[in-house]
């Protein structure tokens, strides 16, 4: 044989030999999917729940017009300090002052004719005894008479008289304690006119009062929306009344924030918060859980459960009360304010960043393989329990991803810890999210860490 042909034999058995390696080599590459990984690792992790509010003073209160009335004198204006007890407005008060003056001087008469009831009735008494006295008199008189007319020792009108002069004095008896039971019912009236005129004086005094506004506590003026000559009204049903001014106590601040329902279950008394205001920036306070609401406020319009008409499927938050422990002189009232409660702390846990938990049901990890032992999609399975959703994470195990189950505990802003189900140093997969959402269990995988492409990002 000659040369040239030896040498096309070669070249020909190296090119099919080169196309079967080739095409090995494609098929293999083919099934494999690239992902990102990330390690399980031990680390502290703090469970926080975010939420926004506003600053309030534990203790303020809107002073409301008690009368109705003009406005004579306000003694402070808007950012003064007061003291409990201090006067701080003063309406017009010249009928309440009649008024009382009126009913106190008609206490005055009533008291004196109670004197005079008295006195009426000390007199009726002894006008009482002493027609007693006549009436036991004249009946003796009476009785000894009639034994002497009896024996004939005295005339007949003598007899008469002395029978006329009982029956007279009986009679001023009977009329004797008819005055003194009209004397009592004197003293009676009296009395009640008495009750009834300080009964009146109460209420025309406590009228009078609420035309003077004092302060109920120390504190400072943070709202003064009237002015002097302006007139105020009482509040009726479903028409508020004039609000004077507000009062507050800023000795102790606190920031109101609401907590959204999902997580209100984890927030407890007495946790740590970490406080941000806006008006005060690049800066943290820090304060406490000292109040959580009872019932849930419908998002949309800020009004409780308790007091809406119907049932809603409206987004609702919970209020919480957050007393800060290092408040600024500067802060005022309605400042809008950001809460990050701590609702939990762990130290030296194994944890994974959030982005590789996923979800598999039971069908998914139940795979086939074809004649040729490569993995297939699941088989097809039945039962309730087939489509049970399974928390866990991809593991790399010998070049391939293992779907690994696991059970979680608190979660921090990007880790979560893995209380079951994985060690320290365990590689997982982390992204990306297309490829976690379709991976199958058992795929070959190709790890590539570096930072993905922008296509890729937006997609």
């Amino acid at each position: 044989m000659k040369t040239w042909k030896k040498v096309l034999i070669g070249l020909g058995a190296v090119l099919v030999l080169g196309t079967i390696v080739g095409v090995t080599v494609y098929q293999s590459r083919k099934n494999l999917v690239t992902v990102q990984t990330g390690k399980a690792q031990k680390q502290s992790l703090n469970s926080v729940v975010s939420a926004s509010g506003e600053i309030k003073p534990k203790t303020y209160v809107n002073i409301g017009a008690n009368a109705f009335g003009k406005i004579v004198k306000l003694h402070v204006k808007e950012g003064d300090r007061v003291k409990k007890g201090e006067l701080l407005a003063q309406l017009e008060n010249v009928q309440s002052s009649a008024d009382v003056n009126a009913t106190r001087a008609s206490l005055q008469a009533a008291e004196t004719d109670f004197v005079a009831a008295k006195a009426g009735l000390d007199t009726s008494r002894a006008d009482l005894n002493r027609a007693h006295s006549d009436a036991d008199h004249a009946r003796l008189d009476w009785e000894r008479a009639q034994g002497l007319y009896k024996d004939a020792l005295i005339a007949k009108q003598e007899y008469d008289s002395k029978k006329a002069a009982w029956e007279s004095a009986e009679a001023m008896l009977v009329q004797a304690q008819a005055k003194v039971e009209q004397a009592k019912a004197q003293q009676d009236s009296s009395q009640k006119r008495i009750s009834q005129n300080e009964a009146n004086l109460t209420r025309v005094s406590d009228v009078l009062q609420k035309t003077v506004y004092e302060a109920p506590f120390d504190g400072v003026i943070t709202n003064l929306p009237v002015r002097e000559g302006e007139t105020v009204v009482i509040g009726i049903q479903n028409a508020p009344g004039s609000t004077l001014m507000t009062l507050a106590d800023m000795s102790v601040i606190t920031a109101e924030v609401k907590v959204d329902e999902t997580d209100i279950i984890n927030v407890k008394m007495g946790q740590p918060a970490e406080v941000t205001i806006d008006a005060i920036p690049h800066k943290i306070f820090h304060g406490t859980v000292t109040e959580i609401g009872d019932n849930a406020i419908v998002r949309s319009t800020g009004v409780s459960t308790s007091q809406a008409t119907s049932t809603s499927e409206e987004a609702k938050d919970f209020k919480v009360v957050v007393t800060l422990t290092d408040p600024p002189a500067e802060l005022r009232p309605g400042l809008s304010a950001t809460a990050k409660i701590t609702t939990a702390t762990r130290n030296n846990i194994v944890t994974i960043p959030i982005q590789a938990l996923t979800v598999r049901t039971q069908a998914d990890l139940t795979p086939r393989k074809d004649a040729k032992g490569s993995v297939q999609a699941a088989a097809p399975v039945e039962g309730a329990k087939q489509k049970e959703e399974i928390q866990g994470v991809f593991v790399i195990r010998n070049k391939k991803a293992e779907f690994v189950p696991v059970e979680t505990g608190i979660s921090g802003t990007t880790d979560i810890e893995v209380m079951k189900g994985l060690q320290e140093g365990d590689e997982i997969i982390t992204g990306s999210y297309k490829v976690l959402r379709t991976l199958k269990p058992g795929a070959s995988v190709k790890i590539d860490n570096s930072a993905p492409k922008k296509e890729e990002e937006s997609s």
